[in-house]
């Protein structure tokens, strides 16, 4: 690594992108859509207004307790010289502070309070009293390794802190009327450009945001400098920089160059995270080759790589994707974080093609991958989202699920994520165009947008209608496009009580001239479904899950009745006969499916017998149990127990055209 002299810090512009919302592409970037801000978007009653609240009262507040607890305050304030002793915690401690301050600026911005401002002005100024005088900042790197920089980055997380640093910054910049953090980002920002690049440090950090971090803030500033340089770390990326470590580059996304990609592989949070700055990069510089190969490899992603969840993340060791197909439900991974940065990744597939497709996978990873990351009271949380636990299982590892959610973790990546993305939710919900308004994601609220004002009514996920009211608008025409999920394929529509053609999945658009008091309404069938899963799926072969609406649902112990839950079998007319039952007093409110199941008669001790007859050397099955299925999300919160999101079939042989995969 060659030394290099400070750089003198560009002339600071009027920023030129902004409004609340955490992805905001500039006027000239290479986009369909137009995110609408938190300004503009209100989710105001329903499910993700109970979600909201929750991780308002509950999760932020106890994310600031807990970072005190674990010493992350404390090692900015040794490395500020305002306190002794040594640092603790892993060498990423700095990130968890800064997605928490970006967590609380997207709360503040939901709904002003005074309290909240101080405590973000406190941990700000705990944080900018860390750095350097050349802009540099890492607690831990500062103090742990006596001042030494960048020399093993492909662990240090340096540029990792500096990406979450400055996503932090865009939020509070955007949403309070403190510019204190930006200052600090801008500082590190400069810093950075006088590091990296050609001709200086080559390198790339082995945990890639700063690329994101770095687009999101040359959008708040003005400054292309940011733009170019998270550029050139995307294309740095795939060209052996790890292997100079000693380090296998497929874990860090450093074997084939972002462009030459055709799949994901290695540690996935850090394989999405740089797919997301990578299309950040993609729409700000109209490189449309590296838009087209994002295609392919989210394409490959959800095809071959992820769970019927959205979780991602098939093996343990080292937090990896595995190899297509590779989906065992009882050791998935399926990171909290790994949905998180997929819903980031999808967001910006989205805004770039306007494909529903990245929509539905947002909707599934919501409801299925993420929000299964943190209990229904939002103090306890998942790291690891497995889609089965045995019998008996026991837990040999913090993260394991057989544990339950646990409050906080030595790795404590996961909560404070959890806790920025619901406090920045509304940004992931509408866009608009010259033609009109897009609704992607199913809520009750309220959305404005230059040619209107429209009121959202709902009880989604658990009812299927969603009726969208005119509030306001223009007297010219304009279009309301709503999205039709893949799953509902019999959808109705009308307005004004007029029936429209039935939509297809993909977006119902109704362009006319709009009246104030007008109502469009999308009526989704609510249907049970068995899915079966691809046939290269090992693990799950013979088996069927269970999903109504956007959700998947599971069997849990405390729903199994005198079954154990490794013993049951469905069929599939079993799955398609459940009785659909709202259960306001259960899990905070679910709508449950009972059914009939077959509980096997003798599974047996040995594990393995010869098979002599096939058909008679079936397990028998003696007797029928009703049991409850919950949605998937909701398990856990009543103890850990014995799961699974697959249900063996009852006949696994035997071909069935009702199942879908």
């Amino acid at each position: 690594m060659r030394a290099v002299a400070a750089a003198t810090p560009a002339p600071d512009p009027a920023p030129r992108a902004g409004g609340p919302a955490p992805a905001v592409p500039t006027a000239g970037a290479a986009v369909v859509l137009r995110p609408l801000t938190q300004h503009q978007v209100r989710i105001t009653g329903g499910f993700w207004a109970g979600r909201q609240s929750a991780n308002r009262t509950a999760v932020v507040r106890i994310g600031y307790e807990r970072l005190v607890a674990a010493g992350n305050l404390d090692n900015l304030r040794v490395a500020a010289g305002a306190a002794t002793g040594p640092v603790r915690g892993p060498v990423f401690m700095d990130s968890d502070v800064h997605k928490w301050l970006e967590a609380a600026a997207w709360e503040y911005g939901r709904d002003p309070d005074p309290l909240l401002l101080d405590r973000i002005r406190e941990v700000t100024a705990v944080v900018a009293a860390a750095q350097a005088p050349d802009g540099y900042l890492d607690s831990v790197q500062q103090v742990r390794f006596d001042g030494q920089r960048y020399t093993q980055l492909p662990t240090s997380h340096e540029l990792y802190c500096a990406g979450h640093l400055f996503q932090a910054a865009v939020a509070q910049a955007r949403c309070t009327p403190d510019t204190a953090l930006l200052d600090v980002a801008t500082r590190l920002a400069d810093h950075l450009l006088a590091t990296f690049g050609p001709g200086r440090n080559e390198e790339v950090d082995g945990h890639p945001v700063v690329e994101t971090g770095l687009v999101e803030l040359s959008r708040a500033t003005g400054r292309t400098a940011y733009l170019d340089l998270a550029r050139w770390f995307v294309q740095a990326r795939g060209h052996g920089s790890v292997e100079r470590h000693g380090k296998a580059p497929t874990y860090f996304s450093d074997r084939v160059p972002v462009r030459d990609a055709t799949t994901v592989e290695g540690h996935a949070v850090r394989a999405v995270y740089l797919a997301a700055g990578a299309a950040d990069v993609a729409a700000e510089t109209g490189d449309s080759g590296l838009q087209d190969a994002l295609v392919r490899q989210w394409s490959s992603m959800t095809r071959t790589k992820s769970y019927v969840t959205g979780g991602l993340g098939a093996r343990w060791e080292l937090e990896q994707f595995g190899d297509p197909y590779e989906l065992p439900p009882d050791r998935a991974y399926a990171e909290t974080c790994a949905a998180i940065g997929s819903i980031q990744w999808s967001w910006r597939m989205l805004l770039a093609t306007g494909d529903a497709a990245y929509a539905d996978h947002i909707e599934r990873t919501l409801y299925n991958a993420f929000l299964p990351g943190v209990s229904l009271d939002g103090t306890e949380f998942f790291y690891v989202n497995a889609l089965q636990v045995r019998d008996g299982a026991h837990a040999d590892d913090e993260r394991s699920p057989a544990l339950g959610r646990r409050g906080w973790f030595d790795v404590a990546c996961c909560p404070p994520n959890v806790m920025r993305l619901l406090s920045s939710l509304e940004a992931y919900l509408a866009t608009s165009t010259d033609a009109g308004v897009q609704v992607h994601q199913l809520v009750t609220g309220t959305i404005a947008s230059a040619h209107a004002r429209l009121t959202l009514t709902t009880g989604y996920p658990w009812d299927g209608e969603v009726r969208i009211e005119v509030s306001d608008t223009d007297e010219e025409p304009w279009e309301v496009a709503v999205r039709v999920p893949g799953w509902a394929v019999s959808a109705t529509a009308s307005v004004n009580g007029h029936e429209l053609t039935a939509p297809a999945p993909g977006y119902l658009r109704v362009r006319r001239v709009w009246t104030r008091g007008d109502i469009l309404v999308l009526s989704l069938p609510m249907d049970v479904r068995a899915v079966r899963p691809h046939p290269r799926i090992d693990a799950v072969r013979g088996c069927v899950a269970v999903e109504r609406g956007p959700l998947v649902y599971c069997l849990e112990a405390a729903d199994a009745g005198g079954a154990v839950v490794d013993d049951v079998r469905v069929g599939v007319a079993d799955v398609h006969d459940a009785q659909v039952v709202d259960e306001p007093g259960l899990l905070g409110g679910v709508t449950s499916l009972t059914l009939s199941v077959a509980v096997l008669q003798d599974p047996g001790t040995e594990p393995y017998r010869p098979v002599r007859h096939p058909e008679s050397d079936l397990p028998a099955v003696h007797r029928r149990e009703p049991v409850r299925l919950v949605p998937y999300f909701a398990w856990a919160n009543r103890g850990p127990g014995a799961m699974r999101v697959w249900l063996p079939l009852a006949e696994p042989d035997r071909a069935d055209p009702q199942l879908r995969w």
